[in-house]
């Protein structure tokens, strides 16, 4: 009776220890448990936060947690990317990033690089145009860059200076020789707003700004694309007008380092679910974005080309990183 005893009492500690064994600790709890907050880092009503709080809407599809769209402004998108940087790497901060990441790093702007972060995903690319106030004399980029050649420093175009909108028109300078005349704002939405008033003459748009241009508040003078865009064939390309400049604006999602591979690889497979979903891909058609997915280890070698391609870039502006 007593080894009956025995082996019993051993048979509970047993089961009670492989219980216990196999429970998950709260790290390793299935993930996410609750919502993701999604930094981005411009000002609501820009092309970024618009773009992204429909990639947002699709991830939580999959996720099934809510994914909330966080602005944090400032500094030319730094204040958010360092915000970013410092949050818990548990997969409940996800980082919303373009090619600012490279070019604000590289003109001294930021202390953050794309290093700091881990890739999870590509998602979408929207190509630039030059663009000019509705009422501007200018009816084409051939009669601007002539008239820019005969006053140099005094075309206003706006800009987030050390941003993909800053260095768009600087490459331009670059490849024609002109000389602009740069005022800044904090994204893309103060800027349309001083486009559309004639504050500023000139700066980068893109197709999300259709509308404005058949109401003739802004004029598109040509596109970065490497042949006319089907939904503007009218628009020239700028290598079509002997500019050499290709340029777009390239989205993707990124994740405090350290981040978990679980959470890593939850985040991926919803953003590879979120680029097949044909309301995503509708909502970008109409904001003149390609949907492009990239995971996480093809995005890790499109960051690392496009870092390399904008320190270059950089350079040949004039830029030289302290």
């Amino acid at each position: 009776m007593k080894s009956i005893r025995s082996f019993v009492f051993l048979w509970i500690i047993g089961a009670a220890f492989a219980v216990f064994v196999i429970q998950p600790t709260a790290s390793e709890a299935v993930y996410p448990e609750r919502p993701v907050k999604m930094i981005v880092p411009w000002a609501a009503g820009g092309d970024t936060d618009a773009i992204k709080r429909v990639v947002a809407n699709a991830m939580e599809k999959h996720l099934g947690q809510p994914v909330v769209v966080t602005n944090i402004t400032g500094a030319s998108g730094t204040v958010g990317a360092r915000e970013a940087r410092k949050a818990p790497p548990d997969g409940y901060t996800i980082y919303s990033t373009h090619d600012y990441i490279h070019t604000t790093y590289y003109t001294g702007v930021s202390d953050v690089s794309y290093k700091d972060f881990e890739p999870v995903c590509l998602i979408t690319s929207t190509p630039s145009i030059f663009s000019v106030y509705g009422k501007a004399k200018w009816g084409s980029m051939k009669e601007l860059v002539e008239d820019a050649k005969k006053r140099p420093g005094e075309i206003i175009v706006g800009a987030t200076l050390g941003s993909t909108s800053h260095f768009f028109p600087a490459m331009i300078e670059n490849a024609t020789g002109v000389k602009w005349k740069y005022v800044s704002y904090e994204g893309m939405a103060p800027r349309m707003t001083a486009l559309l008033g004639g504050h500023i003459e000139a700066g980068e748009t893109n197709l999300t700004q259709l509308d404005k241009v058949k109401a003739g508040e802004i004029k598109l003078l040509a596109i970065a694309t490497p042949k006319r865009h089907p939904e503007v064939p009218n628009v020239p390309t700028l290598k079509e007008l002997g500019i050499d400049v290709l340029y777009a604006v390239n989205r993707g999602i990124m994740a405090p380092k350290g981040t978990p591979e679980a959470a890593l690889a939850k985040l991926e497979d919803a953003c590879a679910k979120t680029s097949k979903d044909p309301v995503l891909t509708e909502s970008m058609k109409k904001q003149g974005t390609d949907v492009e997915f990239l995971g996480r280890k093809a995005y890790a070698e499109f960051l690392q080309k496009n870092d390399k391609l904008n320190d270059d870039l950089a350079r040949a502006l004039g830029y030289k990183r302290k």
